[in-house]
């Protein structure tokens, strides 16, 4: 864990190897294919999603095998350690990228937000690989250290960049600020992933997980992934209800003390 926070600190991003079995990757493409034929999902028509790559978003509201994908412990751990704990799920979603897509524009996953950087981190995405990424087919393109830039990319000017490539159940992770965007498809195949992308508990999530999960399916949750989803709290205070954790006041979850308590 030490080399790849050290990494992540140097580079803006590491890959850990051998981090998931194939088993699990070949089962995760599965569910994935037949929830884009139940779904009938189609590619969008913008640059930065593309218009030959099939997303599927919201996955944990989609089936059950993807709620071990957040707590995964080769990856939650470094979330944790580079956004300061108590963090939260932003996103998780599939990126599928198919034959003759274009390079993706280069960004930031923290671009949107309006602070001075270099900042404080604040996003904390991973990538995990279901099959073989390779320059051919689309691996994720990385600028090493442009996490420490005083400035975003421009959306849609060229950078010089590098593959991150990686075998199956191997999984890239990077830091919120570093630039980089989804490779060239110039093979015959898809390129499959699952983007698990956490935020600080500080930060409003890219996917509304309170609204975009049956509550239902957030009872069965175990406590860290209810958490993760933003039913707990922000160091005890952010996000209460008349001083109790959403999880509290809606499963009737363990009595957590709130700051306020902690103050004599």
């Amino acid at each position: 864990m030490d080399a790849h926070l050290e990494e992540i600190e140097e580079r803006g991003y590491t890959v850990i190897e051998d981090a998931f079995s194939l088993e699990l990757a070949d089962e995760l493409r599965e569910t994935l294919d037949r929830i884009e034929f139940e779904h009938q999902v189609v590619p969008a028509s913008n640059s930065f999603e593309g218009v030959n790559t099939w997303r599927i978003y919201n996955l944990l509201a989609r089936h059950p095998i993807f709620q071990q994908i957040p707590i995964h412990p080769a990856v939650l751990p470094l979330a944790d350690a580079v956004l300061g704990g108590e963090v939260l799920i932003s996103s998780c979603s599939s990126i599928a990228i198919g034959p003759r897509e274009l390079a993706q524009p280069i960004h930031a996953d923290d671009q949107l937000m309006p602070l001075a950087k270099p900042h404080v981190p604040t996003v904390f995405n991973s990538m995990w690989a279901l099959t073989d990424f390779t320059e051919a087919n689309g691996a994720t393109r990385v600028i090493p250290g442009s996490h420490l830039a005083d400035h975003s990319p421009t959306y849609g000017e060229h950078y010089e960049s590098i593959p991150a490539e990686m075998a199956t159940g191997s999984i890239l992770v990077w830091h919120g600020s570093l630039w980089h965007g989804g490779g060239a498809n110039q093979t015959d195949a898809r390129r499959y992933g699952i983007a698990m992308n956490y935020c600080a508990g500080w930060i409003r999530q890219q996917e509304n997980q309170q609204l975009g999960l049956p509550l239902e399916l957030v009872a069965t949750f175990e406590p860290r992934l209810r958490d993760l989803c933003g039913f707990g709290t922000y160091r005890g205070l952010i996000g209460h209800i008349d001083k109790q954790t959403p999880a509290q006041r809606l499963f009737n979850d363990e009595t957590r003390p709130i700051i306020w308590d902690k103050v004599r």
